[in-house]
């Protein structure tokens, strides 16, 4: 009997720790509190710290788990997820906006390969990879095994997708995957304060951290500036894609964004926080009276009111084409979606000089008029 107790205790503990130790060990951990980010968890403990990422594609559930451990340090205990050796010095990055960041945060050396370069508007990544120092391993679609395997990385840095099917051979090299869900966020201050997890990852958390705060600081600012205005002027994004206009939802960020810079947005009570699917003519309906349109043109020749009407006459029809209100940002030659993301204070300004000229807050840093 007694030895039939032994085994039923040791059992008991030895399920405890596999199955709920992070749990378990989460209550005696120093929390790290995000003010805005909802999708991402952080528990830091002496010797390792367990970073938890919300599936935003399904409530209540996880989407990765990764234990982190500082080079040199004592190995973390048993759990469950992805270890991660940190700072990390040879890392891959699939996507614009982070290898962006890792510029921010004076860690691009740190960047040892990347995908989709020639979508990159970085001169310094471009310069990295003429010298050598960084790899281009090929579309993110279809990265390069053969280069990425080559560069012996700690880690690659790529952002998911719903219902991706995975990552192929990726997942089968063994270099650990940080599934960057930042671009999940509601909210531009939620996605821009993803940069602590990062910053944690390359060494350089105090930089991130006195980023962030700058960024908070600034957005709130102009936020606040937004409000003194005497002029509410509305707004309507994007275009269409084929016969579609994708919308952006009341509750996305560029909803959001809308919001917080006191524009009157057609949409503003939709709780949608990605986009809706329209047709022109529902676009037409709610928002043809917009004061301002904005979008992004990638287009190698200029955007021009003439190329506009060419795509879709319907455009003529619209009140900001008539007289004259559409802006655009060309994101081939304008670090747009390398910036915004993590400088959403930056984008912000931008918007509230196109809804409130009478703040007289100076020239637009992205978007130009056609």
């Amino acid at each position: 009997m007694k030895n039939i107790l032994q085994i039923f205790i040791i059992l008991s503990f030895l399920l405890s720790c596999k199955g709920n130790k992070v749990d378990y060990v989460s209550k005696q951990g120093d929390t790290i509190h995000f003010k805005y980010a909802e999708n991402i968890e952080m528990v830091k403990y002496p010797d390792y710290t367990i970073v938890r990422l919300k599936n935003p594609w399904n409530e209540g559930s996880y989407l990765h788990t990764y234990i982190l451990t500082q080079k040199g340090q004592k190995q973390a205990p048993y759990l469950e997820g992805t270890y991660i050796l940190f700072p990390l010095q040879k890392s891959i990055v699939f996507n614009t906006a982070h290898a962006s960041l890792l510029g921010m945060l004076e860690s691009t050396k740190q960047i040892k390969g990347v995908c989709d370069l020639k979508y990159m508007n970085l001169p310094e990544i471009h310069h990295l990879v003429s010298q050598d120092e960084i790899t281009d391993c090929g579309n993110s679609m279809s990265p390069d095994i053969e280069r990425i395997i080559d560069i012996k990385a700690d880690a690659i840095l790529l952002s998911p997708f719903e219902n991706s099917g995975g990552y192929g051979r990726l997942e089968e090299i063994g270099i650990p995957i940080i599934e960057c869900a930042d671009y999940m966020e509601t909210s531009a201050l939620g996605r821009a304060e993803w940069m602590k997890f990062y910053g944690l990852l390359y060494g350089c958390e105090q930089k991130a951290d006195s980023l962030f705060a700058e960024v908070e600081k600034a957005y709130h600012q102009l936020m606040m500036q937004a409000k003194q205005s005497t002029i509410n002027r509305s707004i309507v994004t994007e275009r269409m894609t084929g016969s579609t206009w994708y919308i952006a939802g009341g509750k996305s960020s560029v909803g959001r964004l809308i919001a917080d810079a006191k524009g009157i947005y057609a949409w503003a009570l939709d709780t949608h926080s990605g986009s809706l699917a329209l047709p022109f003519e529902a676009v037409l309906d709610k928002a043809g009276d917009a004061d301002v349109w904005i979008f992004n043109d990638s287009g190698t020749t200029p955007m021009t009111y003439q190329r506009l009407s060419s795509e879709f006459h319907g455009y003529t029809s619209m009140k900001a084409f008539q007289r004259k209100q559409v802006y655009v940002v060309n994101s081939m030659t304008v670090p747009y979606f390398e910036q915004v993301s993590f400088r959403p204070d930056w984008l912000l300004r931008d918007y509230i000089i196109l809804l409130h000229p009478d703040l007289k807050l100076g020239n637009l840093k992205y978007f130009k008029p056609l």
